[in-house]
């Protein structure tokens, strides 16, 4: 058992662990209402538009996660002030506002003497240099996503599924839209040191992705998602250990590996479930009623 568990007994290894455990909790809880919501697009758009701050701060010896929460925010601030264009789609607005973003990233990393050095740290992260601050910066991120996630449920449910219900109910659905932007801007800065800002769309799409043709409840859904999370971390960090690959990398694509599995599995479920004739429902047997998320 030496192979599987001699590596979680280096101590940077082992914070690497633990940091990809609590990135996994974060974005279980975010990840889940954009995949609901079919906010993909956005969340991608977003983890790449942290870059200029992440790059400006790194130039001017600041705070990274201030410079990524600043430009997150810019990202979302823009995207909802040019998406009320009535003359440009939504998804127009946003690959636009990416493509601009992350060009801005790459001119200011460009004025760095270590060019190449500080493009690869931003752009796929770092895990295994995650230092004990950081993992407290997560525990306190991953405390708020928790309290905002219970206290926002109900309106979240509603804004996903009908945001006129969510408005005739009285729970302001431009507050919930609101709240949950900034749900996900917090996933995606308290993740980019882990997983950088390419990869953690990765983490943060799919786990939930690959829970969801399985699970029916929206906690189930957050809980598996953070389960698969972990997961990937753990084999991700056990693979890039033998393997000598990029740390970051093997973590994001373990990720999608499973929702891979998942999707197939699900496909083949269905297609067992048409070539077997339904049940002839009886008094004591009845046809079972398909549910819904909640």
């Amino acid at each position: 058992m030496e192979w599987l568990m001699g590596p979680f007994e280096v101590t940077f290894v082992q914070r690497a662990l633990w940091g990809g455990l609590l990135v996994s909790l974060i974005c279980a809880l975010a990840g889940t209402w954009v995949v609901l919501r079919g906010m993909a697009f956005l969340g991608d758009a977003m983890s790449h538009g942290m870059l200029p701050g992440i790059a400006l701060a790194s130039l001017l010896g600041g705070n990274l996660l201030v410079g990524a929460a600043v430009s997150a925010a810019v990202m979302a601030l823009g995207v909802s002030v040019v998406g009320r264009s009535p003359r440009l789609s939504h998804d127009t607005s946003i690959g636009l506002l990416f493509v601009g973003m992350l060009s801005l990233g790459v001119i200011i990393v460009s004025r760095s003497q270590s060019f190449a050095v500080d493009l690869t740290g931003f752009l796929f992260g770092d895990v295994l240099a995650v230092r004990p601050e950081d993992l407290l910066h997560l525990g306190g991120a991953v405390i708020i996503a928790l309290v905002v996630s219970v206290l926002g449920h109900r309106p979240f449910v509603a804004l996903a599924f009908d945001e006129r219900k969510a408005h005739t109910l009285g729970l302001r659905p431009r507050w919930a839209h609101a709240a949950l932007l900034a749900l996900l801007t917090l996933a995606i800065v308290a993740s980019f040191h882990v997983v950088g800002t390419l990869l953690v769309f990765g983490l943060l799409i799919a786990p939930p992705a690959t829970v969801l043709p399985w699970a029916r409840r929206i906690p189930v859904i957050m809980a598996g998602a953070a389960v698969l999370g972990a997961s990937a971390t753990f084999i991700g960090l056990l693979l890039s250990w033998h393997l000598h690959t990029a740390a970051g990398a093997s973590i994001a694509a373990t990720a999608v590996a499973q929702f891979l599995l998942s999707t197939a599995a699900s496909g083949l479920r269905r297609s067992r479930a048409r070539a077997t004739p339904p049940a002839t429902a009886t008094p004591d047997r009845p046809h079972a009623k398909s549910g819904h998320l909640s």
